[in-house]
């Protein structure tokens, strides 16, 4: 979805939606106003003679607010897309808004040209109505495509894209401050995990709702051996399955994190874990960064190949002592934090 809202202009997607089914609306409306003067059937056709075709009043005014939306829809939308030549967006726009208007006058100048009447026969298009709306319809389409700006628009995107470039252009190491991946158990636990869907397939056969419990106890723990890891100048913060908060570790209660190969074992198995003491997210054995809090608590996080856990601890390491030195020496006679590990 968002790579959709990327490529259209959203303020043109909205009117381009909106216009049509608003104007169709008041010509609905309007309609109903002049219902109990119009005759019944109301004619759709004329000729030199008057009424040669004819309709009921509701697929009238139905098909005719039908056509305002779908005409409308299929012209203005053409200028919603940012990959489209600006000058073709613009023209599209005034044509699309002159084109609804101009379908709407004519239906309305049928309308009026049959009011007061008791037979259809006799009626004939109001000209005047007709003519002012088609003029208004022509003058307002112009308008449109001349003051309709089809270039791209700042946005509040744009600020925050420009505040970030700001940012690390004052502070060259924050990118080096900053480290993002995602952790998951070997492809090879995820088959074996699927192979549990065969059986659930043939219960499913038999007894429904037992095999829909089975395939959502697989999907849930396939989602406990995945896990999404960021760590930045605020401190560590771990996803399970990337939604999912399970670890949320500030910057300052860190005091040392070094990568180690593990074993899940040790830690109480895979996924999240409290064992001992120590808190883990461990969706394998092997390469992992240990984390020791100033409260005197621990952590284990998988860290995915040798080379990003050593990255990651190295990354927390950093974080963590500019958290210390921001916050500065203790106040004296203050609380110590390494008091509760002696």
């Amino acid at each position: 979805m968002g790579k959709f809202l990327d490529s259209v202009d959203g303020k043109a997607l909205r009117f381009a939606i909106g216009f049509p089914v608003v104007l169709a609306a008041a010509f609905v409306f309007c309609a109903s106003l002049l219902r109990k003067d119009l005759p019944e059937p109301l004619a759709i056709r004329w000729t030199d003679d008057g009424g040669a075709s004819f309709a009921p009043f509701g697929a009238y005014v139905g098909v005719g607010a039908a056509a305002v939306i779908v005409a409308g829809w299929l012209v203005l939308l053409q200028a919603v897309p940012l990959s489209r030549p600006v000058l073709m967006r613009r023209i599209m726009m005034g044509a699309g808004l002159f084109l609804s208007l101009f379908i709407t006058s004519a239906l309305a100048a049928g309308l009026v040209g049959q009011a007061g009447l008791a037979d259809a026969h006799e009626s004939r298009v109001d000209m005047t109505v007709l003519a002012l709306g088609s003029g208004a319809a022509v003058s307002l389409g112009v308008t449109m495509a001349m003051v309709y700006k089809a270039d791209r628009q700042w946005s509040p995107d744009d600020d925050r894209a420009l505040q970030d470039a700001i940012t690390r252009e004052l502070d060259p190491d924050l990118a080096r401050d900053s480290i993002r991946l995602w952790v998951h158990a070997r492809s090879s636990v995820f088959v074996m995990i699927t192979i549990v869907l065969f059986p659930a397939a043939l219960i499913a056969v038999a007894v429904p709702w037992l095999g829909i419990l089975l395939v959502v106890l697989v999907v849930v723990g396939a989602a406990f051996l995945c896990a999404r890891v960021r760590a930045d100048r605020r401190g560590l913060k771990v996803l399970l399955a990337g939604v999912v908060p399970v670890m949320d570790v500030p910057a300052a209660a860190i005091s040392d994190a070094s990568a180690a190969d593990v074993r899940a074992a040790d830690y109480g198995g895979w996924g999240y874990r409290h064992h001992r003491g120590t808190a883990a997210m461990l969706v394998s054995s092997g390469p992992a960064v240990v984390v020791s809090k100033t409260d005197g608590q621990r952590l284990a996080v998988s860290g995915g190949s040798p080379a990003s856990a050593a990255r990651l601890a190295e990354v927390l390491t950093r974080v963590a002592a500019r958290a210390r030195r921001a916050a500065g020496p203790p106040a004296p006679g203050g609380p110590n934090p390494q008091a509760g590990q002696s």
